[in-house]
Formats: C-alpha cells, structure tokens, sequence
C-alpha cells in the first residue's frame, strides 16, 4: 500500500491499478506501478506528488470509517502499559472501524493473532473492507455479540470498547493466561467504578485507571508555547490482570 502526499500536504491511499486523480490532475496507472517510495511523481497539470510507503497510522486516517476512534494516545498506552508485544493473541471488541485492531496487528506481528468481535453488521462490513484493503492477514473478524462468549482461549489481552464492559468481565476472565490483561475503555468515571467492583468479584487483582490529557507544543519564530487548543478529556482507561 503506498501514499501520495501533494504540495498541499494532503494524503491520498492509492491503488496503483488504476489511474489516480485528484483536483491537482492526473497520475497514470503505469506511473503508479513503477513507482518507489521517495519518488516524486508529476501530474499532467505538472503538480508535485511525493510517493511514502504507508505505516498503520497513515492507513487509519485515510480509510473508510462511520464511527468515532480512539487517539493514538490512548491506543499507546493501552500497549505499553500491557506490554504487549510480537507474537500475543489479542482479543478486541468492539470493532468499529478497525482501528484499535490494526494498532494491534502492527505490534503482534505475523506470529501473532488479533480476534476483533463486532455486533453491528454495518460496522463489521467497513471493518473487514478496510483490513482487505490494507492487506492484513493476522486479524480475524467476528460479527458477533462478545457477550455471547469468547471462544479464544489463554490470550495475552483483551481490549473492551463498549457500551456496558461489566456485561463480559466474567467472560474475559476465562478467555485470559494468567498474566494476561484486560483494559477497557469508558468514558465516564461512573463506569470506572461499576469496573472496579465487577473485576474485583471475577477475580481479577492489579486494577488501576488512569487519563491521558495530550498537549502539543507550538514553536514559532517568535517564540515557544504550548498550543491554546489541545486533546483533553477522551475517556479513562481501566485495567486489571489475571494472577
């Protein structure tokens, strides 16, 4: 999968079998095909294209999606206080758009394995639209109510997304290694305390929840300052462990 940035800055998802148009013209298709990252590709207006080989992050901002995700500052978190890593299974619900499972399936690997369990067939339709499209191979996706169950046994974590997560704590208790982690997302600190009590019943041990508050810096020639606007509160996070 490969990226075209323009003069403008703007990035486009190419698919090199076909021609490529924009407002700024036309790219062929043969172009395209024959193209390396690092190339800068002309138009037949003559504007610039700048050719990148697209990361996870690039992918995410560019592809189809109908429902709000999560920032890459909460993501980060989730996967480094985890400490997830190459080769674990990880099971994720809701889906959405993909998102959260393709920041996983970038740190597992191909030795590892993400099952991401979606209840809405709309959604699960995008989903598995965006995951053909970027070509990956270690997500699998299930249009299923996870409170149902969690056929996946021994995984490494378990990520929740979810309207009412205290419905499948027992659930991913089960599906769990010792070791493993379960972290969910809630956007309200009432939820954060139902959590608590409901883990601590299923057996769960090390709970702890935390807010990720991100503020950009902004350098200018006359000066360096912290940017007036800024990501502020998108939600908490929770997490407990099997031991």
């Amino acid at each position: 999968m490969r990226i075209l940035i323009d003069e403008r800055g703007k990035k486009y998802l190419v698919n090199a079998e076909k021609d490529f148009q924009s407002d700024l013209g036309i790219i062929k298709k043969e172009a395209l095909e024959e193209a390396q990252p690092g190339d800068t590709l002309l138009s037949h207006l003559s504007r610039e294209f700048k050719v990148i080989k697209s990361n996870v992050n690039d992918f995410i901002e560019l592809m189809e999606r109908r429902c709000s995700i999560l920032l890459p500052k909460d993501i980060g978190i989730v996967i480094s206080y985890t400490g997830l890593g190459c080769g674990d299974r990880v099971v994720d619900a809701g889906t959405g758009a993909g998102a959260i499972a393709l920041h996983f399936s970038n740190v597992v690997g191909e030795k590892g394995m993400v099952y991401s369990y979606e209840i809405r067939e709309d959604f699960s339709i995008i989903a598995q639209k965006n995951l053909d499209q970027f070509g990956i191979k270690n997500i699998e996706l299930k249009n299923q109510d996870v409170k149902e169950g969690i056929k996946e046994r021994d995984v490494d974590l378990i990520f929740f997304d979810l309207p009412k997560p205290w419905e499948a704590v027992d659930i991913a208790f089960g599906a769990l290694k010792t070791g493993g982690w379960l972290a969910v997302y809630a956007p309200y600190i009432e939820q954060v305390q139902l959590l608590k009590k409901i883990c601590k019943n299923a057996g769960f041990e090390n709970f702890n929840s935390l807010e990720c508050i991100l503020r950009e810096i902004e350098v200018k020639v006359k000066g360096t300052r912290p940017k007036t606007r800024m990501v502020g509160h998108t939600g908490y996070l929770v997490f407990s462990r099997k031991l």
